[in-house]
């Protein structure tokens, strides 16, 4: 461990680290999913949109698309399904994002940890089963625990309330613009793990 990882901030009660793109290095290998499954219905998704919409539902996500670029689309259940799939048929290519993976070691045990992603319940658990830290997070929320995602700051909200952590006490770990505004409606202060933090 070296001595020039991150500290919490004064005041801190409680960290929340979002998953993909975060704890794991997914995005890759979930847009190698999506593009599978898109050119299929014929729906484009460059890779800036899909970055712009990290952190944002499956199933949001296709409606969006779908809308976009005027193709109606008849199943999003089967086509959130066969995107899931793809990506979990993936999962060895899933790597762990060192530098954040090590403060949530450093704190598991010392602070009480959570995840709060915008993926499905199945797929992060399975991604922290990857990099065998699912045993370390007191509470794990994700796109079926709450009515609102990202950029909304329920999943946050929720993350803080199983923790028995005021919101205002807690720090977000993410890598999306639209986490980081969903953080900051929270009340809770955000690391950018883009930058160098």
């Amino acid at each position: 461990m070296t001595s020039d990882l991150w500290t919490p901030p004064s005041g801190t009660r409680g960290l929340i680290f979002d998953c993909d793109g975060t704890l794991a290095d997914t995005m890759p290998v979930h847009y190698v999913a999506w593009t599978a499954m898109l050119d299929r219905h014929g729906i484009p998704f460059p890779e800036t949109r899909f970055y712009e919409l990290g952190g944002v539902p499956t199933a949001q996500i296709i409606r969006i698309l779908s809308q976009e670029h005027g193709v109606p689309v008849a199943d999003v259940d089967a086509m959130v399904r066969e995107k899931e799939t793809a990506f979990l048929a993936n999962m060895h290519a899933v790597k762990p994002l060192p530098k954040v993976v090590a403060v949530a070691e450093r704190y598991r045990g010392r602070l009480p940890i959570a995840v709060a992603s915008g993926g499905y319940r199945e797929t992060v658990a399975r991604t922290l089963e990857a990099l065998a830290i699912h045993d370390w997070f007191q509470a794990t929320v994700t796109a079926e625990d709450t009515e609102r995602h990202k950029p909304e700051p329920d999943v946050f909200l929720e993350a803080a309330r199983r923790l028995g952590v005021p919101p205002e006490s807690c720090v977000v770990f993410e890598d999306t613009d639209i986490g980081l505004l969903a953080a900051r409606r929270a009340g809770m202060v955000g690391v950018d793990v883009r930058t160098d933090w």
